[in-house]
């Protein structure tokens, strides 16, 4: 029996996840309206216009925004995310907009809650689909800068020996688009894109498939400005102080529990203040779990690093570190404005200062609040090494230059995934 090509089964792995999108936000579009004036005053709509209305407003602007991020969603890998939440917020703003302009009666209530319940029907099927998705096959031109190759070992790579095109029509075709290519390879490279197949350039499909955006120098970078998305950081200062809000009156008594274990467990306080590189520069005092023996703030860059197995760590300690529980105090932190929920995570003063001395622009990182959880910690973990230190922040170059709430909801999503896994404890 013939084998499948690897393209062609690639090819199905985005319709199947589509088809799972498409019926999982056809129902949160449509019910969760229904159902959320029962959640919220415990009674079903009785204005039946204003139901109905509702109802068809939220699932056509959500069947709108799934089809629009489909067509729209060019680069594998993280960079699709991106366009979930602005489709998704035109398409159900321009329904309440037609809403108002015809004067037909609607809930805000129920358009909200159908809005919410598509965003995150959209956004979890498109999570699970990236983690689990085989390696696909993609074919690249070998001249220019063919770094991707080595950095993307997940991606099955097919050198192209001739300016010819390959018989497998799904598979995609990677060059560097800013090499000065040979007249042939530049009419394969058009016949390609004429075809309808996609031709991806190498900087931009690196970057979505490995997470991270090199920053050498300053001249040579690609934000257009040094300053990353300043619209959005008030809103994201607004939605910290929400969640802490929130967060705070449900994790008072566990977080008393815990401290009492840590008591329990060996001597010294609950809590552990340590002077860390913030926001702008500016070294703050962070709140943490004690999770080691007890000891004296230490001076030097190789104490204030945490060894994998460290023979200081204690009992308790270890299953705090490795489910996250020993930053949650860092909620005290958040309301002084000195951290994030989500951010590049502090280093100690004197890890900063060296690290500053050794990495060419690891100062820049600093330009946005230092969080709980960060790009680089959900795909690579607790590092240590100068060399992980300076992939690390490669990945918090790509937090910043893609310095918005999709990133912020994608590393929420993976930090429960580590929680749950205790991914890159030490």
């Amino acid at each position: 029996m013939a084998k499948e090509p690897v393209g062609r089964r690639a090819s199905r792995r985005p319709a199947a996840q589509f088809l799972v999108q498409l019926l999982g936000v056809s129902l949160a579009s449509f019910f969760v309206p229904l159902l959320s004036p029962l959640l919220l005053s415990g009674t079903l709509g009785t204005d039946l216009p204003q139901t109905w209305n509702s109802q068809f407003a939220s699932f056509l602007a959500a069947m709108a925004a799934l089809f629009g991020f489909r067509r729209v969603t060019m680069y594998p890998g993280t960079r699709a995310f991106a366009y979930v939440l602005p489709i998704f917020s035109t398409t159900f703003g321009l329904a309440t907009a037609f809403l108002l302009a015809s004067r037909s009666p609607y809930s805000g209530t129920m358009l909200l809650a159908g809005y919410f319940a598509s965003l995150a029907i959209t956004f979890l099927v498109a999570f699970v689909s990236q983690r689990t998705a085989s390696p696909s096959r993609m074919y690249y031109v070998p001249a220019g800068n063919t770094d991707i190759v080595a950095d993307t070992p997940q991606v099955e790579w097919v050198r192209l020996n001739a300016p010819v095109l390959p018989d497998d029509e799904d598979a995609p075709v990677v060059a560097d688009l800013r090499h000065d290519h040979d007249p042939d390879w530049e009419r394969m490279l058009a016949q390609a894109a004429i075809s309808g197949r996609a031709v991806y350039h190498t900087k931009q499909l690196r970057e979505s498939l490995t997470g991270k955006v090199e920053l050498e120098h300053l001249s040579e970078n690609s934000f257009g400005s040094l300053l990353p998305n300043l619209a959005y950081r008030g809103v994201k200062r607004t939605v910290d102080l929400l969640a802490c809000a929130v967060a705070l009156p449900l994790l008072i008594i566990p977080m008393l529990l815990v401290a009492v274990l840590i008591r329990l467990d060996s001597p010294g306080p609950a809590i552990f203040r340590q002077r860390r590189m913030g926001y702008q520069g500016h070294p703050f005092g962070v709140i943490k779990f004690r999770t080691m023996e007890h000891r004296r703030e230490s001076d030097g860059a190789h104490d204030a690093i945490t060894r994998a197995d460290d023979v200081r760590v204690t009992r308790v300690g270890r299953f705090l570190r490795r489910t996250r529980i020993d930053e949650l105090p860092q909620i005290v932190n958040i309301l002084r404005g000195e951290m994030s929920w989500v951010g590049p995570r502090p280093e100690a003063l004197p890890l900063s200062e060296w690290y500053e001395r050794e990495l060419p622009f690891y100062g820049y990182r600093h330009i946005v609040r230092p969080g709980i959880t960060g790009w680089a910690q959900v795909n690579q973990g607790h590092v240590a090494e100068l060399g992980d230190v300076h992939i690390k922040l490669h990945y918090d170059f790509y937090y910043i230059k893609h310095f918005s709430a999709w990133i912020d909801i994608l590393i929420a999503l993976r930090t429960v995934a580590i929680v749950l896994t205790g991914y890159g404890a030490k």
